[in-house]
């Protein structure tokens, strides 16, 4: 495994094409409490299933306060109220994005408390409602695989009209965004149960869209492919890609350039993103990487696990349960809107329904054809 860069990145916001409309106060000076754990995230590694703790970020003391959701989902976790802060990545049907925990809510305030929304029962998490996904281009590339997708995100959580941000495992305390938010996925580790974790990724998501890249952990270089620096620089230079809205395609593809560099008469560059509050003017265009073997699906032969999932707020059909008070996907809930996990991590022998299933700056087109960017204001202090 390579050796980690840790470089906090800085509370940010974009202001490319649109306004920002709030900013986060700086921090209490008062506030005596440290800011950095002695053991930053993106180096702690958990075993797939028994290492999995019931939360990765241990340090309540710090500024940021203590992780709001769990990792060791299962079962018992899974449904709408999940608080769930594990996610899985493996291929075009089987995904999961972070997204708030509470309706109407704005991504650079609620980073810290992401959580887990799957296409598919059997993780633990919330499911992503019927209607959500309108367009998707999946991308396995030798060194990382890459899904770019149109969502309404009015479905998850998120306030309509919301730039948003990206979540990754650094952040600018080094505690991840979310808080404790692990990764893993089947894709580098031949598929099925063998889920590996995944220590570099990395999800921009808002203006009703979002990119998600995973990078393969045996590759030395995982940590420039997903570079986590480029915050305030979107889809178009972090994920280079083609999707288009009402599509959904599953491709192999060639890897990027390492995002922020690029060649220019023969020389190969690199951009340095500024301090914010200074306006981010990237001076090159990046290139998308090529593609083959692209294979064109249905949305609901992809999706039919969400049929049934209905938004945040909407009006629900009960699913058949056994006895069970049981949420639209047929999965147990307990009351009180904070499920908390027995002992059996997502994936495994507790799985619920669905078991046994394996479980871009900046344009983004007004017809919502092509996306070349997810525009977004973050912070990084929730």
């Amino acid at each position: 495994m390579s050796i980690r860069r840790f470089i906090p990145a800085l509370a940010c916001a974009a202001l490319i094409a649109v306004p920002v409309t709030a900013q986060h106060a700086p921090p209490d000076p008062n506030d005596t409490r440290a800011t950095f754990p002695a053991t930053p995230h993106a180096s702690k590694v958990f075993a797939w299933p028994t290492g999995i703790p019931y939360q990765a970020d241990t340090e309540p003391e710090l500024i940021r306060g203590p992780q709001s959701g769990y990792n060791l989902c299962n079962s018992t976790t899974e449904g709408q109220d999940s608080l769930c802060q594990t996610g899985f990545f493996n291929s075009i049907d089987d995904f999961c994005i972070w997204a708030p925990p509470h309706p109407d809510s704005v991504i650079g305030d609620t980073e810290g408390e992401g959580v887990a929304w799957c296409t598919k029962p059997g993780h633990g998490g919330r499911l992503i409602p019927e209607g959500a996904l309108t367009g998707l281009q999946f991308m396995k590339t030798p060194a990382y695989i890459q899904i770019v997708g149109f969502l309404d995100q009015t479905k998850v959580n998120i306030q309509s009209g919301d730039g948003g941000g990206e979540f990754d495992p650094h952040g600018a305390d080094v505690r991840g965004n979310p808080l404790g938010g692990l990764m893993y996925s089947n894709a580098f580790s031949g598929g099925g149960e063998n889920y590996q974790q995944v220590i570099e990724w990395s999800l921009f998501i808002g203006a009703d869209a979002f990119c998600f890249k995973v990078c393969d952990p045996a590759m030395e270089d995982d940590d420039h492919f997903c570079e986590h620096i480029y915050d305030r620089m979107g889809c178009t230079y972090n994920m280079p890609n083609q999707a288009q809205n009402g599509v959904f395609e599953a491709c192999l593809g060639e890897n990027q350039d390492y995002p922020g560099t690029y060649v220019e008469n023969g020389q190969t560059l690199t951009y340095t993103q500024p301090a914010y509050p200074t306006l981010v003017e990237p001076t090159y265009t990046p290139r998308i990487p090529g593609s083959s073997s692209c294979e064109t699906f249905q949305s609901a032969e992809l999706f039919a696990a969400l049929a049934s999932v209905s938004a945040p707020g909407a009006e629900t059909t009960p699913a058949p349960s056994d006895g069970e008070d049981a949420d639209a996907s047929g999965a147990p809930t307990t009351t009180g809107g904070n499920p908390r996990p027995t002992t059996t991590p997502a994936g495994g022998n507790e799985a619920a329904a669905g078991e046994g299933e394996d479980s871009s700056a900046m344009t983004f087109a007004a017809s919502g054809i092509t996306i070349f960017a997810v525009l977004f204001a973050t912070t990084f202090f929730a």
